[in-house]
């Protein structure tokens, strides 16, 4: 193995945007409905796919008019999604870069207006070769594109010799239809362990 592609939001950085609507709603069932049916994902990808947020925003507002308040706190309050590093994750990644045995490459569904602030405020975000996000290539996961993109750019081939981590069931579903091997990111005990599996140099302190 010579190369490990890591994904960000959820892997290294928790992100969910009940953290900011269950601050609104009154019940975390209403907050969930609303996350679920308004804001709802396929609205969101687009945004990773490189759609400005200030077009989303109001697109969304003219198709539900009566939750008007709440959407535009989507991305007025959008820091408030994120619950912060995740340590253990974090951890890993600052090992691998330390051994200096891996290209260490990351792979995010991100807006390319808001990633700059990812790259402010999490410093580990450094140790990585380079950061390919969504929105500044106008691909996403899981299309197979960003994927293909991601080998012509980084010279990575057929994908032998790579290992991509990402939360996504369907992210991982479709790098490893093109050859790459995956861990479906649950905890970073699982992913330790899955590592170590694959012989990969890993030993934290």
């Amino acid at each position: 193995m010579h190369t490990i592609i890591f994904d960000i939001g959820n892997v290294l950085i928790g992100w969910n945007p009940l953290l900011l609507y269950n601050k609104v709603f009154d019940t975390p069932e209403e907050a969930e409905w609303f996350v679920k049916n308004i804001t709802h994902l396929d609205w969101n990808e687009e945004q990773d796919r490189g759609r400005p947020v200030a077009k989303a925003t109001e697109l969304l507002v003219a198709e539900h008019p009566k939750w008007e308040r709440e959407i535009r706190m989507y991305y007025d309050r959008w820091t408030e999604h994120f619950s912060g590093a995740i340590p253990g994750t974090v951890e890993i990644l600052k090992t691998l870069h330390a051994g200096g045995n891996y290209r260490l490459l990351a792979l995010t569904n991100w807006s390319a207006e808001l990633f700059p602030w990812a790259r402010e405020n999490f410093d580990f975000l450094e140790l990585f070769e380079d950061i390919m996000v969504s929105g500044e290539v106008k691909m996403k996961k899981p299309e197979a594109e960003i994927f293909h993109h991601l080998a012509k750019v980084y010279d990575l081939g057929d994908f032998s010799g790579c290992l991509f981590i990402d939360d996504s069931l369907r992210n991982c579903a479709m790098a490893r239809s093109l050859g790459l091997d995956t861990i479906r990111f649950e905890n970073p005990e699982q992913l330790l362990q899955e590592l170590k599996e694959r012989g990969v140099k890993v030993e934290l302190s």
